[in-house]
């Protein structure tokens, strides 16, 4: 028997607090240009003087020693088309102009040629630990792009940072790592047409040792930069502090509108308003208001949650009815900056029947990860999910995913 919502599963009781009005700071902390449409690489839609660059950039690169050279497993010359894509990376990144674009096309084969870049992936480098907290790729966005998220507040704790950074040694193999997990991520794109062509990246700045971290972020933005260009279609700042706003203001004018146009900023407590916007919450890490888990990925593709927003003043009851007697339910259940209180109870269709609280009203902390729960019914009835954010002024995204399981038959 299917399980599924009632026609209005939000019972919606508002109060009359009122949502705040956006200061000066929050205006400027949520700061994005006008978006770039990101290129389709379909050589048709190319101006006639960018299709010319294109093809003096394949005859200039026949007759150099690159010319039998490949990149990401794809031959550079040959007809290719998604030749055609990496070509069109390096001449983005140079304003069309071939020359520049040669250069930078060969010093990235001999880089990666040093770097053994093409086997990296393979290779154990010793930082498992680091896997799901420092780098690592997750999910996709909600136009296919996969999503690679920073985080390097580990590193404020100095034992950590003398582990990693200690010696120059050690650095080296942290930026090797490094680019190993973007390697990863590049090898999820089509490098078709038409196709998923690059990235998203998240960066968490929240308790970034910013002058401990200099040498290895300049180093890691010097090697994409010339190696990996045109790779990231949005770059999404979260967690940022309130005096980076002002640091961008004075740099702002010195970047390209193309580059701004990907920057995505957003401050500290914001972090899931801002990703619902662009992934899906089953696909963002539980410690930004998502619901994935680095387990998840054992059990095959992430199942759909349903989104929803609670303003401010606000109580929001989710009520999942049609669950049959010995059925087991499994939820969960996850709002950005919580800072409400939650509870779940179980209603017997039954009048003669109790309602059971199977999880009791609980103070939800701002930093509380997404709840998952299960309980197995009696008889029949259905579920309430209770978010209460009645003595809170501001609207907050949230999300929920459920199933229904009978002994021997699983139903959604």
């Amino acid at each position: 028997m299917d399980s599924s919502l009632s026609p209005n599963p939000f019972d919606h009781q508002k109060t009359s607090n009122a949502e705040p009005k956006k200061s000066f700071i929050t205006s400027l902390m949520t700061l994005r240009s006008n978006h770039v449409k990101e290129d389709t690489y379909f050589v048709s839609e190319l101006k006639p003087s960018e299709q010319k660059s294109l093809q003096e950039l394949k005859d200039k690169l026949s007759s150099s020693s690159s010319g039998a050279s490949s990149m990401w497993g794809v031959p550079l010359l040959g007809g290719d088309d998604r030749a055609d894509v990496i070509l069109l990376k390096f001449l983005r990144a140079r304003d069309f102009k071939v020359g520049d674009s040669l250069r930078m096309l060969e010093k990235c084969l001999e880089w990666r040629e040093e770097f053994n870049a093409e086997k990296l992936t393979e290779e154990d480098l010793g930082f498992k630990d680091l896997e799901g907290t420092v780098a690592y790729m997750r999910g996709y966005d909600k136009e296919g792009h996969p999503v690679c998220y920073n985080a390097y507040g580990v590193f404020k704790e100095r034992e950590m940072y003398e582990r990693v950074f200690g010696d120059e040694e050690k650095l080296n193999k942290f930026l090797r790592w490094r680019v190993q997990v973007l390697e990863r991520g590049v090898k999820m794109l089509h490098f078709k047409p038409g196709g998923v062509n690059s990235i998203i990246q998240v960066t968490d700045l929240k308790d970034m040792p910013k002058r401990e971290l200099r040498v290895a972020s300049n180093q890691i933005l010097s090697l994409f930069q010339d190696n990996y260009p045109e790779m990231v279609a949005t770059k999404i700042f979260i967690n940022v502090p309130w005096y980076f706003s002002v640091i961008y203001s004075m740099f702002s004018p010195f970047l390209t509108h193309r580059t701004k146009s990907k920057f995505v900023m957003s401050k500290e407590g914001n972090a899931a308003e801002t990703l619902y916007k662009f992934i899906r919450p089953e696909d963002i890490p539980v410690q930004y208001g998502g619901l994935s888990r680095p387990t998840d990925s054992q059990n095959g593709p992430p199942k759909p949650a349903s989104e929803f927003s609670i303003k401010g003043g606000e109580k929001v009851n989710i009520q999942i009815e049609g669950i049959e007697g010995g059925a087991t339910i499994t939820w969960d259940i996850v709002v950005g900056g919580w800072d409400l209180e939650y509870t779940a109870e179980f209603v017997p269709n039954a009048e003669e029947s109790y309602a059971i609280v199977v999880e009791k009203p609980k103070k939800m902390k701002s930093s509380d990860e997404a709840v998952c729960n299960s309980f197995t019914t009696r008889e029949a009835g259905k579920l309430i999910l209770s978010v209460d954010n009645t003595l809170s002024r501001k609207k907050k995204v949230a999300a929920y995913r459920y199933t229904v399981r009978k002994s021997t038959t699983t139903v959604v």
